[in-house]
């Protein structure tokens, strides 16, 4: 099989596509011939070493991809060979990622992509809309899992709009029932979150941000997706409600946190910071499984008539792949395994 590699931390030249053999499924194992792979800042990250020192003399970039379900190993239904599938976190402590014509995951991590649904959809699923699905159910009076009503009566503050995760979080809690506003940095972006289905759009870099958002929600928000908590805190901190949540998965632009220990205790501010890595084994399922609901129900579709548009590579491009998503590429980077 054809597959992208690295065997040292480094830049976007330590990729190299290679020929391998297709890997088999162990126990509890699935084997997915890759369709498209989703390229995310946490790839390239990893294969920099900016994160983790790489585990494995080998590896197989990326998390997240689609395809369809070739082979089983021991203990999973033969019947699931056949099937569409979404994978999600494959190279998560494992050399096995989806930048490759065959990749082996969990059977857990290869989620049914319902009739009708697109290779596209699925590969961009994974770390944004299972992220976005974590900073939407942490806050202290719930809900803990997502579905049409559950964020009724609801305010969801997502900075970001445009971005990967920030889109997944506007169509998962539009989906759920919130009343979703989002920050972005000028009209281009604006366009894409209302594409989206967010509600109202503020220009954050704008003197009047937290007014005009304190207009839309006058007892302010409940639940804020942070993609850069250190430069949008003070905004965060200005429009959030007594008992909000500031939901942080990310901290673009690197500025440093700095705390304002008696305004967030008067607040009763819950700060929760998250990343998949580490959210545990129960979030992940129940996430991937409200995720499916949402795919089913038709609430989360890509491409740039729904916000999210499509940047795409060839599998032998997959360092150019790496270096437009680590260049802020608007939208989501896709790499084309099969024609």
């Amino acid at each position: 099989m054809k597959a992208i590699i690295y065997r040292d931390n480094g830049g976007t030249e330590v990729l190299e596509l290679v020929d391998r053999e297709v890997p088999e499924p162990g126990p509890g194992e699935v084997r997915v011939r890759v369709a498209v792979s989703g390229v995310n800042p946490t790839d390239w990250k990893t294969r920099s070493g900016a994160t983790n020192p790489k585990q494995f003399a080998e590896v197989v970039p990326h998390l997240d991809g689609a395809g369809t379900i070739d082979a089983v190993g021991g203990g999973v239904d033969p019947g699931r060979i056949g099937r569409r599938v979404w994978v999600f976190m494959a190279a998560a402590g494992r050399p096995t990622g989806t930048a490759a014509e065959f990749t082996v995951v969990p059977a857990a991590q290869a989620v049914s992509l319902p009739d009708g649904v697109g290779f596209d959809l699925g590969a961009s699923l994974g770390v944004p809309a299972l992220t976005a699905h974590r900073a939407l159910t942490v806050a202290e009076d719930g809900p803990r899992r997502l579905r049409p009503g559950a964020l009724d009566g609801k305010v969801v503050l997502v900075a970001g709009g445009a971005g990967a995760v920030g889109h997944a979080a506007i169509q998962l809690a539009r989906w759920a029932g919130a009343t979703v506003i989002s920050t972005v940095s000028g009209p281009e972006k604006a366009r894409l979150a209302l594409a989206a289905g967010a509600h109202h759009t503020i220009n954050y870099r704008e003197d009047a941000a937290a007014a005009e958002i304190r207009e839309i929600a006058p007892d302010g928000v409940d639940v804020i997706t942070e993609v850069a908590l250190g430069a949008n805190l003070a905004l965060d901190l200005a429009v959030l409600r007594t008992r909000g949540t500031i939901s942080t998965y990310a901290n673009d632009g690197g500025k440093p946190v700095e705390l304002d220990v008696r305004q967030n205790m008067m607040l009763n501010t819950r700060l929760q910071f998250l990343v998949l890595y580490t959210v545990g084994p129960q979030a992940l399922a129940a996430a991937a499984e409200d995720v499916s609901a949402a795919v089913e129900a038709g609430a989360l579709p890509v491409g740039a008539e729904h916000g999210l548009p499509l940047v795409r590579f060839p599998l032998e491009r997959t360092a150019d792949a790496h270096q437009a998503v680590e260049n802020g590429a608007v939208g989501k980077v896709l790499v084309d395994i099969t024609a």
